[in-house]
């Protein structure tokens, strides 16, 4: 069973930091866990993701620089490393979980900047 658990959102002051966690479990051998966004009132957005078989990354152009996806070394776990963090940024985070046509989905965290 494909199972995705995401933490580590809260409140923080502009320019500051947070780490998201998305602990998986379950997926096969070749697959890719990123993280989504949806801001009130507006679409859910691509943020980051990590692809399993070569550990490449891709960002959005509204958080490169300033946000960093890694994994660890069992690769159960997917990071958000969130820097300078601002306003716009208020959103629900949505780790998800894509292998093959499957696309997988948890929770969600919100996240919240504000002063």
């Amino acid at each position: 069973q494909v199972l995705l658990v995401e933490s580590g959102g809260g409140l923080v002051q502009p320019g500051g930091s947070l780490r998201l966690s998305c602990a998986f479990s379950g997926f096969p051998l070749d697959y890719s866990i990123g993280w989504f966004r949806q801001a009130p009132g507006k679409e859910r957005e691509g943020v980051s993701c990590i692809n399993s078989s070569d550990g490449s990354t891709h960002y959005a152009d509204s958080v490169k620089g300033r946000f960093t996806i890694s994994r660890d070394k069992p690769m159960t776990t997917v990071f958000l490393q969130m820097n300078d963090l601002k306003p716009e940024d208020t959103a629900v985070y949505y780790c998800t979980g894509t292998y093959g046509s499957v696309q997988v989905w948890g929770q969600g965290t919100q996240v919240t900047v504000s002063s």
